[in-house]
């Protein structure tokens, strides 16, 4: 092996044993999230409405129809996630506990009400996000392995690469009638080698998610260096109103006027400005697509008012600001649709096992060092200085 080598190995190694627990955290997380949406919709019924060819109900209702059930509580988030789901608003409850309060938003009957911290798929999500440290430490923990990993995919390409030509089919295949410790050296090179390029991109897009200096260099990237101000630009509210008592209506209007400007959407996410921050505005977002993230137009408006501060529509972003949109459905693979899926899944899998076949081939060549009596024996006469 040549002294350049020597170093990768060296680097791969330490590195590995640095973050292989955390990466192999992450990748299980990863795992088991990819498919939350179909195992959630195959056990829980009220993930489905029947569709029923009338309007969505207004978000003042839909906030008044989760407070009946919670009538001391304060309501976030809503969203309306298509023709044939129920809405859902996020209450926080007079104990303080967050919990997804699902709507039928034909009729306004209560479905179904939850404890986000309790929904299993969550906390999958909030491991892989944050190991379940505070969100701060975890996600700088998470970041960082993350990091790590694609130098270890990078050093362990630099290190599988055949020298020869006639070595690279040898390379590619697995042997499966070898001895276990070569069936796991193979695992660890061959798997990595056909995963490397999938997980390049599940590692590139999750640190993209963990820090905003990479979604910021994806979009200057993507961008060729330009940025616009358009997209960059957040309004605010006319403060001066803030004496004004507080309409639902205007949301409602807002709600409205997103449904006639982009009636494509199928999927709105509501998030009402908090009337303690009065510079705040209300945002709407219309999602062409129910459960997926990419498409979309957005808009803000003033809180007090109800004037459009800002209307972006998924034609007119930049590719930077498109590629950024469209992180979350290219990470869990959805971009591809159900396909895709199958693949991120399979890619995480990967990425889980490396960490482990790679301790095991490490393992193997120490003990091995330990018990070939050449190497004890060559030691022993060894000349002192």
């Amino acid at each position: 092996m040549t002294p350049f080598k020597k170093t990768i190995l060296f680097l791969h190694r330490w590195l590995g044993f640095i973050s292989g627990l955390v990466v192999f955290i992450v990748s299980i997380t990863g795992c088991l999230f990819v498919f939350q949406d179909e195992l959630q919709d195959a056990f829980k019924s009220y993930r489905h409405v029947e569709i029923e060819h009338k309007s969505y109900l207004a978000p003042s209702e839909l906030k008044q129809a989760a407070l009946k059930q919670f009538p001391k509580g304060t309501t976030g988030f809503m969203a309306y996630y298509g023709k044939d789901r129920p809405a859902l608003v996020m209450v926080t409850t007079a104990q303080k506990t967050n919990r997804y309060v699902y709507i039928n938003p034909y009729s306004g009957r209560y479905l179904h009400d939850e404890d986000i911290t309790r929904n299993f798929f969550i906390v999958v999500e909030y491991i892989h996000l944050y190991l379940l440290l505070p969100p701060k430490i975890g996600q700088l923990v998470v970041g960082i392995s993350v990091i790590v990993f694609v130098v270890l995919l990078i050093t362990g390409m630099v290190l599988w690469w055949p020298k020869r030509k006639s070595d690279r089919k040898r390379s590619l295949t697995i042997k499966w009638n070898g001895r276990w410790r070569r069936v796991n050296y193979d695992l660890h090179n061959v798997l990595g080698f056909y995963a490397f390029s999938i997980s390049l991109v599940l590692a590139l897009t999750g640190l993209c998610i963990a820090f905003n200096w990479m979604s910021d260099a994806v979009y200057k990237t993507t961008n060729l260096g330009k940025s616009y101000a358009v997209e960059k630009y957040q309004p605010k509210s006319d403060s001066t109103k803030k004496s004004l008592p507080y309409d639902a209506s205007i949301t409602d209007r807002a709600f409205e006027q997103v449904q006639r400007q982009t009636p494509q959407a199928e999927m709105f996410y509501i998030s009402e400005a908090d009337r303690k921050t009065p510079a705040a505005t209300t945002y709407v977002t219309a999602y062409y697509s129910s459960m997926h993230f990419y498409r979309y137009d957005s808009y803000q408006f003033d809180q007090f008012t109800g004037k459009v501060l800002k209307y972006l529509p998924h034609q007119k972003k930049s590719a930077g600001e498109k590629m950024n949109a469209a992180n979350y459905d290219i990470h869990v693979g959805q971009i591809l649709g159900f396909p895709g899926k199958v693949i991120a899944f399979f890619a995480s899998l990967i990425c889980a096992s490396l960490p482990v076949t790679g301790f095991v081939v490490w393992l193997g060549k120490r003990n091995k060092k330990k018990r070939d009596p050449r190497i004890r024996h060559h030691k022993q006469l060894a000349p002192t200085a």
